[in-house]
């Protein structure tokens, strides 16, 4: 009778830890269904209201082009893009010609492809992220510098102006200022 008991405490102890480890494991699950579902939720979020997103006019008016021609239009998008953000820009150089160049970056200072004809004929951009509002970017032809960007949006999210500076010719500076659309 004794040995009966015991085979039977055994049986029902086994029992209840395996009841146990079954609900354990489906909180764990649900923990773990919870935190992607909230870092899903706040990855929209950041696309969504980003103040970098958007597209973005250029105000001639508000740019100053020193050592080159101003365009007579140009259009900037930037939008996530899975992980990473891009970039589309497209416009009316002086001269008449097409400006077009697109690139798809993520802000970790690393070099990235640019496709089109870019400013300073780069062919690679890097940018870092300072903050919500702040950039930096480096232009590179042929994985040598080319020139350097500085980005600010405004505290508003209305007017980003980037800081341009050639490092092949210095005299090729400009600052331009986008209104968000």
């Amino acid at each position: 009778m004794l040995k009966l008991r015991t085979l039977t405490s055994r049986v029902s102890d086994q029992a209840e830890l395996i009841k146990f480890k079954e609900i354990t494991m489906k909180r764990a699950i649900g923990y773990v269904a919870v935190v992607l579902l909230v870092a899903m939720a706040t990855t929209q979020l950041f696309a969504k209201d980003h103040p970098l997103f958007g597209t973005w006019k250029l105000n001639l008016a508000k740019s100053k082009y020193t050592g080159m021609p101003a365009p007579k239009e140009l259009t900037r998008s930037v939008a996530a893009d899975g992980d990473a953000v891009k970039y589309v820009n497209s416009g009316t150089a002086a001269d008449g010609s097409s400006i077009s160049f697109t690139f798809t970056v993520k802000y970790d200072g690393k070099d990235y492809p640019i496709t089109g004809n870019a400013p300073y004929d780069a062919d690679m951009i890097a940018i870092k992220r300072v903050n919500d509002y702040n950039y930096e970017a480096v232009l590179k032809k042929g994985g040598q510098v080319v020139g350097t960007t500085k980005v600010m949006v405004s505290k508003d999210g209305k007017v980003t102006t980037l800081t341009g500076t050639g490092v092949a010719d210095p005299t090729k500076n400009s600052v331009t200022v986008y209104d968000k659309q």
